[in-house]
């Protein structure tokens, strides 16, 4: 799509500049004037998640869009503007660079005509380098996969980017590699969640994936996110697209453990006259538990809220027996007045063969005039 949009165009894709990326910051400074030139340093966004900061030595007139030359080693490469001014001072506070580093990078210039025609050819070699190298990589018989190839802007580097389980020695892969496309090779190893980041997609919630649009660092997802939540344990559902437990289970989790922080652990056993009781399930917006009297069966349950629960704890340490309790228990299955199936209000007749057809017969020799009859006729 991009490369479709360089052909016809010859301009930038607008995908890069204004989509709903995580490389995107909104300046709310921006109608501010001389808020630019206040501070010498500026952000730089380059392809999918990588940014950087580079600092603008010749005090050029900058603003968000603006595509740029900056200095890479070796060579130069070319990127967009993404931040000017002092919003860019607390980014580099977020990612703890420090401003006053002698050796940080600097813009050359605005990119030229031919730094943008090679640039565009530098992105159009991408995607045929990045399957040549899944071959190569095959070939070499190595235990990894190259998820994306990013080119520096005068086409004398590429980035590789590969997921690999275990530890991978490239260093014959680095050799093949340059002796093909004539460039210098680096080889960096990324995670599931940052391939899923850099390719995007659609998640099952109808958005765009939150690794590919706004998550910056990733902040590991157990199974315990789920059960606090009380949410089915079903892998399928729980894993997104790059196979590991989806970022989104622990949006909510704070709020879910602030709101059960005075629920007792579903693990005790109440003790009553009428037998021990054991946990089912929990409602942690209503603030009932379930309590069954079988503990491998939900066939006999009953609701307790979490304050009556915690008391009849209190009780059982203390040796206080707990009288009747269960006043209404609740058959789990068909409820009295329901047949087995969804449709029991129906006449439970209308399936059946026997039956009676309304509207007359359609069989054929009744009331259906012979095809000859009706010839002579």
């Amino acid at each position: 799509m991009q490369d479709k949009t360089l052909e016809q165009t010859g301009e930038v894709s607008p995908v890069s500049l204004d989509s709903c990326s995580n490389l995107n910051t909104y300046n709310w400074l921006q109608d501010i004037p001389d808020t630019a030139r206040s501070f010498d340093i500026v952000e730089v966004k380059f392809k999918n998640t990588r940014k950087g900061f580079y600092r603008n030595v010749h005090q050029l007139r900058l603003k968000k869009g603006d595509i740029v030359a900056v200095e890479a080693s070796p060579g130069h490469d070319i990127g967009i503007v993404s931040l000017v001014g002092e919003l860019v001072a607390l980014q580099m506070k977020k990612y703890r660079v420090d401003p006053e580093d002698e050796n940080m990078k600097k813009i050359y210039r605005r990119a030229k005509e031919a730094d943008l025609q090679k640039w565009k050819e530098a992105i159009r070699l991408e995607h045929s380098t990045m399957i040549k190298a899944r071959k190569i990589a095959a070939d070499l018989n190595l235990d990894m996969k190259i998820g994306d190839v990013e080119y520096q802007g005068d086409k004398t580097k590429a980035i590789f980017y590969y997921i690999a389980d275990e530890r991978v020695d490239f260093r014959e892969l680095i050799k093949v590699l340059a002796e093909e496309f004539r460039i210098r090779i680096e080889m960096r190893q990324i995670g599931v969640r940052q391939e899923a980041g850099r390719i995007g997609g659609i998640g099952p919630c109808g958005r765009e994936l939150c690794c590919s649009t706004w998550i910056a660092n990733f902040v590991s997802v157990t199974t315990g996110a789920a059960r606090q939540q009380e949410l089915s344990l079903n892998p399928q559902k729980l894993a997104g697209q790059c196979g590991k437990l989806k970022c989104c289970l622990n949006y909510e989790l704070e709020c879910y453990l602030d709101a059960t922080r005075d629920f007792p652990d579903g693990s005790i056993v109440l003790e009553t006259e009428e037998g021990p009781l054991y946990h089912q399930k929990t409602d942690v917006f209503s603030r009932m538990m379930w309590y069954s009297t079988e503990k491998e069966s939900a066939g006999r349950q009953v609701c307790l809220s979490v304050d009556r629960v915690n008391e009849i704890i209190a009780m059982n340490r203390k040796g206080i027996p707990v009288k009747k309790i269960i006043e209404e228990v609740v058959n789990i299955g068909v409820a009295p007045g329901q047949t087995g199936n969804d449709l029991h209000n129906d006449d439970p007749e209308r399936f059946s063969k026997n039956r009676k057809k309304k509207g007359g017969s359609r069989k054929r020799g009744k009331n259906r005039p012979n095809r000859k009859e009706k010839r002579n006729s």
